[in-house]
């Protein structure tokens, strides 16, 4: 469903919730698959992954290294830390709204880095926007937010880079351990049914 303009009837919430679900349902899963499954290869070779965001994205760059380090048992960092080196084996997963642009220049920071994984051997992976620009043209694997609504490209695409980056590290090729509060839940439901069986013997 796409919408094509206000509706005086619904609030804005409901609206921006509605168009949230348009976006969802014309992401491609198989790129998302292809990601996982590149990270997946990263990791089992061995290699490093290296979050690389531009933009408003950037501040999402901790949490993402912080999940893929603790949840998928990657050795994670993002490209604010101090990296001495890159190789062949690692592997990079960037986050862009526009995923870069060599006519306009714009992410030119992106591109180089990019650039040197391709130089050395090493995988690139993409979450972007739009059409992916050059994130989406060298990559191995690349997921596409598609803008379906122009006005909000960007909160949209945006706001969807959390839901793929929890996705990939909620996915079974790639968690290694269970999260805080699923593994507190299920201590929980032991702990209550081994009360309920003294209870009852």
């Amino acid at each position: 469903m796409t919408l094509t303009g206000p509706n005086v009837n619904t609030t804005f919430s409901e609206r921006f919730i509605a168009e949230t679900v348009s976006v969802l349902n014309e992401i491609d899963p198989d790129q998302i698959e292809a990601v996982a499954r590149g990270l997946a290869m990263v990791r089992e070779g061995g290699g490093r992954l290296f979050v690389l965001e531009a933009g408003g994205s950037a501040g999402d760059a901790s949490p993402v290294v912080d999940d893929f380090r603790k949840i998928c048992n990657f050795e994670t960092y993002s490209f604010t830390d101090n990296i001495s080196e890159l190789t062949a084996r690692d592997g990079m997963l960037v986050f862009s709204l526009g995923g870069g642009d060599l006519d306009t220049g714009v992410s030119f920071n992106l591109i180089r880095a990019i650039d040197q994984c391709r130089k050395i051997g090493a995988s690139v992976f993409g979450i972007v926007g739009r059409d992916g620009g050059y994130t989406n043209q060298t990559s191995d694997a690349c997921v596409v937010v598609p803008p379906v609504f122009v006005e909000r490209i960007t909160a949209h695409t945006e706001g969807l880079f959390a839901m793929i980056w929890h996705l990939l590290v909620s996915h079974p090729i790639l968690q290694a351990r269970g999260t805080h509060w699923e593994q507190v839940a299920a201590m929980k439901a032991v702990a209550d049914g081994d009360r309920l069986a003294r209870l009852t013997s």
